[in-house]
């Protein structure tokens, strides 16, 4: 990304990080240390008031950037499946096993004494290795930990079905974990206790645009395109809908394409036509809230407005009840 984009980012930025201070910017997407710590701290400098995040492979992770990453006070999140026999998948561009690659970066940041969180992609929820992935990551010292089952998008298109009461029993057995040795924040089980203290407290539990703010969660490319709702639609093209961007940063204000994102981006009417189908449809959508983008084009032949996919049965049906099933046999 050359710098006048991060540049013509960071004019709106900064005036919604004087309004909130927990606004961040996330540098993600391939592996941003890649960019080296000069260029890097280029793309940061226009940014004031706001907290700088990195999703990191750990590879590059040395004491110098240990240094950096402390002088510019970065959030660091470390990518990284479990143990050794859960992280086969993530290879080195040699074709090595990246795992041990990744350990030598935790380490380093652990003797630094920087705090990271991680996320985990779990391509078979077993519910029998969930206890070992919960105690890798507690014992690792993360302060949260997400857990993604891996998804058909984009280029992914090899990803297994999987059984939803399989994944019901994984999410079960990860919160009995999670329960027998609270010491880290569980971004899947945090959405449950959210959501059923919103429900308990009489709170809107899932926001429409119609009706209250969205989060419009703009990605913005290295040449300043910007594609809303869904990050893993950035590179992509589609004969209906072009590359998927609402426009460019160099063009038009950051802060007015999102002001006019859906009279700007013909897909996201077709998706609001598909969260409205998932409301009228889906018995839990008070807890999803619909059916994620990215999802519905890749697992619905390019359309926008399907509903059910694979990420709605294994990481939100599947996770409600799961925990659902957990408090009740765990409560008097």
């Amino acid at each position: 990304m050359p710098v006048h984009v991060a540049e013509a980012v960071a004019r709106p930025v900064n005036a919604w990080g004087a309004d909130d201070p927990a606004f961040e910017v996330v540098w993600h997407g391939g592996e941003p240390l890649a960019a080296g710590r000069e260029h890097l701290a280029a793309l940061m400098a226009p940014f004031h008031g706001v907290r700088h995040s990195v999703q990191t492979n750990a590879a590059l992770v040395d004491d110098a950037w240990c240094a950096f990453l402390l002088e510019h006070d970065v959030h660091v999140g470390v990518s990284i499946d479990g143990p050794e026999g859960m992280n086969t998948h993530r290879r080195t561009l040699a074709g090595h096993p990246g795992f041990g690659v990744t350990m030598r970066g935790i380490a380093r940041l652990r003797r630094h004494g920087i705090p990271f969180s991680a996320i985990a992609v779990v391509s078979d929820p077993n519910p029998d290795k969930a206890a070992r992935l919960y105690t890798f990551f507690a014992d690792l010292g993360v302060d949260t930990l997400g857990v993604n089952v891996e998804e058909q998008e984009g280029v992914n298109v090899g990803v297994k079905e999987i059984d939803p009461e399989r994944a019901a029993e994984f999410w079960a057995a990860l919160a009995d974990a999670w329960r027998a040795r609270p010491v880290i924040r569980l971004r899947e089980i945090q959405r449950v206790l959210n959501f059923a203290d919103a429900v308990i407290g009489g709170r809107p539990t899932t926001p429409h645009p119609a009706a209250s703010p969205w989060d419009p969660l703009p990605t913005i490319g290295y040449d300043g395109g910007v594609v809303m709702l869904s990050p893993e639609l950035a590179g992509f093209s589609d004969g209906r809908f072009g590359d998927f961007t609402t426009g460019n940063v160099l063009r038009d204000a950051l802060d007015v394409l999102v002001a006019e994102a859906e009279e700007r981006t013909p897909w996201i009417t077709e998706f609001w036509r598909g969260v409205d189908a998932c409301r009228a449809t889906c018995p839990t959508f008070a807890f999803c809230g619909g059916a994620h983008p990215a999802n519905r084009y890749f697992e619905h032949g390019g359309r926008m407005d399907g509903t059910t996919t694979r990420y709605c049965t294994t990481s939100k049906i599947a996770l409600l009840e799961g925990v659902t099933r957990h408090v009740r046999e765990n409560t008097c």
